[in-house]
C-alpha cells in the first residue's frame, strides 16, 4: 500500500503533519472535524506538502521526523517540494 505524509497549513497558521492512504478522503476529514483531534478548534488552509511511496513504517518514521522539525525547517521543506516541483514541470514542457 502507499502511502503519503502531508503538511497542511491550518486557520490558525499552525502547520500539521499526517499521513495516510488517501489524501482526497483524509483532507475532506479535516475540513469537517472528523479527522484528527487538532482540526477541531482549526480548519485546513491549504495542503503544503506531499511525499508518497511510503510503507506505513517508513511514512510513520518520516512523519516523527517532520514533526520533530521547527517551523522554518518544515517551512524550508515546503520551499524545497515547491521549487523541485516547479523545475520538473518546465523541464517536462520544455522537453520532447
Amino acid at each position: 500500500m502507499n502511502w503519503h505524509v502531508y503538511i497542511i497549513l491550518c486557520s490558525d497558521d499552525t502547520l500539521y503533519t499526517g499521513i495516510t492512504t488517501d489524501i482526497e478522503r483524509r483532507m475532506r476529514q479535516h475540513a469537517t472535524g472528523s479527522g484528527a483531534k487538532y482540526f477541531r478548534g482549526r480548519r485546513p488552509k491549504a495542503l503544503l506538502y506531499l511525499e508518497s511511496g511510503h510503507d506505513r513504517s517508513a511514512a510513520t518514521k518520516r512523519e516523527m521526523s517532520i514533526k520533530g522539525m521547527s517551523r522554518a525547517d518544515k517551512q524550508a521543506l515546503v520551499k524545497s517540494a515547491a521549487t523541485t516541483a516547479s523545475y520538473l514541470a518546465a523541464y517536462s514542457a520544455s522537453s520532447p
